[in-house]
Order: structure tokens, then C-alpha cells, then sequence
């Protein structure tokens, strides 16, 4: 079955983003205990990736390649931004909605944005028109929600966040519906990542304790998006992409997700922490029911909506990611290039600079030697996925869950994945990496403070027991007088 030509009208596009969501979450990717009908709906109708990347292990970074089509490194967001950081995604670099906004598109972004908190790095000085939602993680200090430059000055009460994202979402849908200008909605979510705050409507829903309710709740809004769409009659002009910005976060048990057969999770360089359900529905563009099984990455999508959107790119600006639109149209394969994976950089635990961690060409994995914090052996009781191991060879045809390292019986595949790495960093510059701590606290002439509060402390305590005194004193003598 022909399907007619993407670029015979530029789409409207929605891309979804989940926090935290494993691989193992989701329906359509074996998920039994947990339901999501209308995520699935998405393979059902569109395309499921079996093998498809984020570029980075954990939230910042990968948000930053996402928007970028970079590798983190080249932006220098190189670890999670903190409430407290003082850096952000440079403003010099492009993002996929200065692209469209470039190419006529109306940008929006309701939702997580975690690219830096201060005003020249938040979604307005980005390329969004638009902007409802928060700076950073749920479990941040001074965690309020944005209304364009605003913020609203209330406490947040996170149980009905999905929802209010939602409700957002739908009217941003609706203003847009009969516009001839085509928009681009970035709705990432803070679910399922901790801390987690299910409404009402869907608390002990789910087989899979709070975190499955979550992730139903956030499933229903996927169903409400696609259900607006219908309702406004765009749906056949509307790409829709759902993913996740790194794996699950198995350090948190049972409010943490799954990965299914993957190794490892989120903060790891394990298929676990990188390799994320992601799913594209385009109906009359995209075959239904289409499974992709070759690589593909979250850095891909700023030169495909570019494609979309017939948006030239700058030709000096080095893009990481390649235009997939042949492979949404089912016609064609990721051209082939190896993928690089990092290691997570903790903060205050080691030095700024991103480290490359390993290395997947075609079907073949090399994940180099790694210091741990702690034995391999007590990874089944840390789950943090920060153990040592010495050089991994895995071939994640055959082995997806990377248990058989073949290191020692394939030398020259070794040699070969070595030398890509070896390339890619004689190749590529990296950006400045983001401080990520605030400056340290410089308290000095506080004390003279604190010696204010004491003595008047101390004064007023002085004067209560001079006046408790005098009043003991007072009622002795009029006791004493009575009695004579």
C-alpha cells in the first residue's frame, strides 16, 4: 500500500514526553500489569521503535538532545539542573522550536522543561511562544508552575498536575484547530518520576501499586489528546510521537518503573537507562501497525520535523540526529552510524567533563571498563547502576539484555567499536559544561546577626525571670503578711 507523500502538506506535531517511563511500562512494549490503551493505540495505529535511544541516562541531558538533535556534550548540559543552578541549554544553541517557528509554526510547551530555571534559558527565550508548566524535577525546592513568565505563587498540589497539563494541552488544541498556521506542542510530563501523586480518579487502579496508576493516569491523557484531535477534525494532518527521557529509575522500587528483559536503568549506560519505548502515529502517512527494529535516537526528531516542516538547517551547525521521515514512511532505514553512550556525571562526585561510556554499531555493543562506587554483586539491592566492570562486548540481537560478554572471543570487533570511539572524540568539540551547583554560600558578617538574636534573646529571658522573680517575691510577702 502507497501512502501519500509527507511533504505534500506540513503537518501539525505533538511530541509527548514521559519522565522516567521504563520500557517494561507500556502495553505495547509487554507491560501486563499495567494498562495503556491509548499509548497503545499509538503502535496500533502508527509506528513502535524496538530500538530506539535517548541520548542521555537521566532527565537534563537527554531534554537537551531531544530539542537540540546534538549529543548533550556539545551543549555542555552534562548532568541534572538543580533548582539552585545557575546555567541552562546556551541560548546560542537551536532548538527544534526555533526551527518551526522559523518555518511558520506556532511553538508551545506545556509541562517539565529542566533546561535551566533563570529567564534567558527558560522555553519563551527558546523558541516557544507558549509556555505552561515548571522549571525543573517535582522533587526540586521551590517547585512552582509558570504561566509564561509568571509564576503562579501558590503551592503546587502535584495530584492534579497531570491533569492540569492536560486540560492546558487541549486548549492550546483548541485555539489552533482552525488556524492555517500549523503548531508544534511539546507536552512533557513530570510522571512517573517521584515523587508520585496519582489523582483521585485513578489511585488503586493499577496492578502495579501507585506507579501504575501513574502511568495510567498519564495514559488517559494521551487518549484525551488523540481524542481532541478527532474532535477538531485534524487528526489526519497531526503527527503525534510518544517517549521517555531515560529509562526507569529502578533505585526506587516499587514507585520506580520497569525495563523489561533491558539491564539496568535509569543513570546507567546499559540498555536499561537509554533504550526507551517511543511509538509515532500519522494516520494516512504512517502504516498502522508498523514495527521499526533498526536503531533510531531522541536526536533524530529536530532534522525530521525540520523535513516535515520544509525548514532548511544551518549548514555549519553539526546535527547528530539524520532525518527519519523514510523510515516513518516505512520505506526506508536509519542510515547507518554508530550511537555513543555517556556515562552519568554525579553531581559533586567527579569532574564536569562528559565520559564516553560505550559504543553501538549495527547490532554490536562495546561498553568500556567503568570505576563503580560499589561491588557488581551488590547491584541487586543498590539498583543505581554506578557498580565497576571491566570491558562488555554484547550482540544485542541475541542478547538484548546484555548477560553474555563476548569481549575476549571477538578481539577485532573490539578494535573496531574502539576505533568509532576513538574518532568520535578526536572529532567533536565539546560545549562548555554547565556548573551545576550554585556557588557556595558565603555567610560571613551573619554572625553579627545571630549575636542580635541572641542578646535580645537573652535579654528577654532576663527580664521574664526578673519578673517571675518579682512576682514569687510579691505573693511570699502577701502569703507571709496573712498568716500574721
Amino acid at each position: 500500500m502507497m501512502f501519500a507523500s509527507i511533504a505534500q502538506a506540513r503537518p501539525n506535531i505533538i511530541f509527548i514526553f514521559a519522565d522516567d517511563l521504563g520500557y517494561g511500562d507500556v502495553g505495547a512494549y509487554g507491560a501486563t500489569d499495567i494498562r495503556t490503551p491509548h499509548i497503545d493505540r499509538l503502535a496500533a495505529e502508527g509506528m513502535r521503535f524496538t530500538d530506539f535511544y535517548a541520548a542521555s541516562n537521566t532527565c537534563s541531558p537527554s531534554r537537551a538532545a531531544l530539542l537540540t538533535g546534538r549529543y548533550p556534550l556539545r551543549s555542555g548540559v552534562n548532568a541534572v539542573l538543580f533548582h539552585d543552578t545557575m546555567e541552562g541549554l546556551p541560548p546560542e544553541e537551536l532548538t527544534i522550536a526555533e526551527v518551526l517557528y522559523a518555518a511558520g509554526y506556532n511553538t508551545a510547551m506545556v509541562g517539565k522543561w529542566h533546561l535551566g530555571h533563570l529567564p534567558q534559558f527558560m522555553p519563551l527565550n527558546q523558541g516557544f511562544e507558549e509556555f505552561f508548566g515548571v522549571p525543573y524535577s517535582n522533587d526540586e525546592k521551590n517547585f512552582f508552575v509558570y504561566d509564561g513568565e509568571q509564576r503562579i505563587a501558590e503551592a503546587v498540589d502535584q495530584q492534579w498536575l497531570i491533569k492540569r497539563y492536560t486540560e492546558r494541552a487541549l486548549e492550546y488544541i483548541r485555539r489552533k484547530a482552525d488556524s492555517e498556521q500549523p503548531f508544534f506542542l511539546y507536552l512533557a510530563h513530570n510522571a512517573p518520576h517521584v515523587p508520585l501523586y496519582p489523582s483521585p480518579d485513578f489511585q488503586g487502579k493499577s496492578q502495579r501499586g501507585i506507579y501504575g496508576d501513574v502511568v495510567e493516569e498519564l495514559d488517559w491523557s494521551v487518549g484525551q489528546i488523540l481524542q481532541a484531535l478527532e474532535q477538531h477534525d485534524i487528526d489526519h494532518n497531526t503527527l503525534v510521537v510518544f517517549s521517555s527521557d531515560n529509562g526507569a529509575w529502578l533505585a526506587m522500587r516499587d514507585h520506580g518503573g520497569s525495563n523489561g528483559v533491558l539491564r539496568d536503568g535509569k543513570m546507567s549506560a546499559f540498555e536499561g537507562g537509554q533504550r526507551v519505548p517511543t511509538l509515532a502515529r500519522w494516520p494516512g502517512q504512517i502504516p498502522a501497525g508498523e514495527v521499526y527494529t533498526e536503531m533510531a535516537n531522541m536526536m533524530d526528531w529536530l532534522p525530521t520535523f525540520a523535513a516535515l516542516a520544509q525548514q532548511p538547517l544551518p549548514t555549519d551547525l553539526e546535527i547528530d540526529g539524520v532525518d527519519i521521515t523514510a523510515v516513518l514512511r516505512g520505506e526506508g532505514e536509519h542510515p547507518p552510524g554508530p550511537f555513543f553512550y555517556f556515562q552519568l556525571r554525579p553531581p559533586k562526585l567527579a569532574g564536569l567533563e562528559h565520559k564516553l561510556a560505550g559504543v553501538r554499531d549495527n547490532h554490536m555493543k562495546l561498553k568500556l571498563p567503568r570505576e563503580g562506587f560499589y561491588p557488581a554483586f551488590l547491584e541487586p539491592l543498590m539498583k543505581v547502576g554506578l557498580y565497576g566492570h571491566d570491558l562488555l562486548l554484547f550482540d544485542l540481537q541475541q542478547d538484548p539484555g546484555e548477560q553474555h560478554n563476548l569481549a575476549s572471543k571477538n578481539r577485532g570487533e573490539v578494535e573496531r567499536l574502539q576505533n568509532l570511539i576513538n574518532e568520535f572524540e578526536r572529532n567533536v568539540k565539546p560545549g562548555k559544561p554547565v556548573e551545576v551547583s550554585a556557588a557556595p554560600e558565603d555567610q560571613k558578617g551573619w554572625e553579627n546577626m545571630w549575636q542580635g538574636i541572641v542578646l535580645t534573646a537573652a535579654l528577654v529571658l532576663l527580664s521574664v525571670i526578673l519578673l517571675l522573680y518579682a512576682v514569687v517575691k510579691l505573693l511570699a510577702n502577701y502569703l507571709g503578711k496573712n498568716r500574721s
